[in-house]
């Protein structure tokens, strides 16, 4: 079995999200299951993964393309402005830094 990435302390990730370049970052946690329907943002969006796990997928993507991708502690996920997706949290929950 691998090891399991070492999170960072929130406040580390809130600083590099922001040397990303996003001006307004905050950290967020949700339950076991969480969903979030299908939904965009006005502009580009980050997430980095503390702990858990998040399960996402496009709907916008061509016919016959959709795929769901989980991702876990460490990971970086982009969501472009206007990219309509859905979310799913891991059974554990998730907490994530939130770039924006």
């Amino acid at each position: 079995m691998a090891p399991q990435p070492k999170s960072k302390s929130r406040k580390d990730a809130e600083a590099e999200v922001r040397d990303w370049g996003f001006s307004h970052v905050f950290t967020w946690t949700d339950g076991p299951g969480a969903h979030y329907p299908p939904h965009s943002h006005s502009g580009l969006t980050t997430h980095l993964i503390l702990s858990g796990k998040l399960t996402i997928t496009y709907l916008d993507d061509p016919v016959g393309s959709k795929s769901k991708t989980t991702y876990t502690v460490g990971d970086r996920i982009d969501v472009a402005a206007g990219r309509v997706h859905e979310v799913w949290m891991g059974e554990e929950g998730c907490t994530y830094v939130i770039g924006e």
